[in-house]
């Protein structure tokens, strides 16, 4: 018998390529709902403009910033 995902699928398939692509997007969408991951980000961002904004953290050059990120992954 087939799984309501099997029988989804099925059905989705049978849609026009953009309709296809518009429930992909949907899909998609849908997995970005969580709002304490959001509001996480959020208060991440807050506490680094912060420290940006006290001097407690300069902001690096980009060239500078790469130099140091590719040493950390050697």
């Amino acid at each position: 018998m087939d799984t309501p995902l099997e029988k989804l699928a099925s059905a989705a398939l049978k849609l026009t390529a953009s309709e296809r692509a518009a429930f992909a997007q949907l899909l998609l969408e849908s997995l970005d709902a969580d709002e304490s991951l959001d509001a996480a980000w959020l208060d991440e961002v807050e506490r680094r403009e912060a420290q940006t904004d006290s001097g407690e953290r300069p902001l690096l050059p980009l060239a500078d910033a790469l130099i140091q990120a590719r040493a950390a992954l050697k």
